[in-house]
């Protein structure tokens, strides 16, 4: 029997539920507006502008040559970049940590929570994170058919969620709690007592935590905690570090996840059926890096503290509030009286050439904020809030 017509595919109904990205969202009206004519800054992005150490690039660079690395790699990781990993966690945040059993190499961040989601979540489960968020967990808790609970982040708790404040009777159905420090978009730190409270109530009500710790390194150095340091995490939880940020090697595309030795262990068999293993000469520059005295890192740490106050120091001279953030790499800054993020957003592009992301981007609580990102040389930022306060009136300043 034969049909006639255009044939269309059947899709599963995952690929349905697949949310916009906001990110590629906004590369299209920073190109439509760059095509138009319009010489834009693009501050709405998290690509890192720096490079990786000297140090870091020769050991790719002379790693390219070596005929193993053309080879598949060991599907939990090379074991001297789990080793270094482990190395790293002891030397810098005090962490013993078998290498292994309690850590994995993955593909960046993003590519360890999918996988974690993957083998912890399941429709009609209930994972939870502070909103503000990063939009990778909206995605994959959409695409899961999971219940979404967001905990409001509070500006006088520092951009924290009130974990007190919480029904006990949504704790005792969650599943999953994801955290972000230091967070994006808002830049905020959490203390020890914070996590500390939190695996409290993941051991009092049997819920799991996903620490999310992206921007290690890029903060006040005596706030930033790891997850990993407080009495009990591995009981209950896992990290997912990444190179990215912290190395200037985001198109690397490396990065672990370390923690509870039940959870690593079933991530390894999913990600040996659904994922890749990483690059072998970007393993063996992570090594280096991991193994190095982290000057590298404190250098990126610096360097971006100077552009947040570059960016926060110009933009509150012009009326605006700007979230003094300890950590991260943006700013969070609320619009002017009567203005929604999403206009304030579209206003900067259209009258001062500059772009930034509305803060309905990172769910509910930012719908009066936009986030701005520090990963441009402070030329360019000087340059951005002149922009911004040259356009003045026509942004409701």
């Amino acid at each position: 029997m034969t049909t006639t017509g255009a044939w269309t595919p059947r899709f599963a109904s995952v690929a349905q539920t697949v949310p916009p990205n906001v990110f590629a969202d906004m590369d299209v009206k920073v190109a439509k507006a760059v095509a138009a004519g319009a010489d834009v800054i693009d501050l709405a992005k998290g690509n890192p502008d720096a490079y990786p150490a000297e140090f870091i690039r020769d050991v790719a660079k002379s790693s390219v040559d070596d005929p193993l690395n053309a080879r598949y790699t060991p599907f939990d990781g090379k074991p001297a970049f789990l080793e270094a990993a482990a190395g790293w966690y002891q030397r810098v945040h005090g962490v013993a940590l078998d290498w292994r059993t309690q850590l994995f190499a993955v593909e960046g961040a993003v590519d360890g929570l999918a996988g974690l989601f993957a083998i912890l979540v399941e429709r009609g489960d209930a994972v939870a994170f502070a909103d503000p968020y990063y939009p990778s967990y909206h995605c994959m808790s959409v695409m899961y058919g999971a219940e979404e609970i967001l905990l409001p982040a509070k500006r006088e708790l520092g951009w924290l969620p009130d974990l007190d404040a919480v029904d006990e009777d949504v704790w005792r159905r969650l599943r999953v709690l994801v955290l972000n420090y230091p967070n994006n978009p808002t830049g905020a730190q959490a203390p020890a007592s914070f996590f500390a409270h939190a695996i409290e109530l993941a051991k009092r009500y049997g819920f799991l935590i996903i620490h999310d710790f992206a921007y290690t390194g890029l903060g006040v150095h005596d706030q930033q905690v790891s997850y990993l340091t407080l009495p009990g995490a591995t009981d209950v939880g896992v990290e997912v570090n990444s190179l990215s940020k912290m190395y200037a090697m985001a198109g690397w595309r490396a990065g672990f996840v370390a923690g509870n030795p039940d959870v690593i262990a079933r991530l390894k068999q999913y990600h040996y059926q659904m994922g890749s293993m990483v690059t072998g000469m970007v393993q063996d520059a992570g090594i280096v890096a991991l193994n190095s005295d982290q000057s590298c890192v404190a250098e990126l740490a610096a360097r971006y503290a100077a552009r947040r106050k570059v960016v926060s120091d110009g933009l509150r001279a012009l009326g605006l509030d700007v979230f003094d953030s300890p950590g991260g790499v943006y700013a969070w800054i609320a619009t002017p009286e009567g203005w929604s993020g999403q206009q304030f957003a579209d206003a900067l592009l259209d009258k001062a050439s500059v772009a930034v992301l509305p803060g309905t981007c990172f769910g509910r609580v930012g719908a009066n904020y936009v986030r701005l990102s520090l990963l441009k040389d402070e030329a360019q930022l000087r340059e951005a809030v002149r922009r911004i306060g040259q356009a003045g009136a026509a942004i409701g300043l």
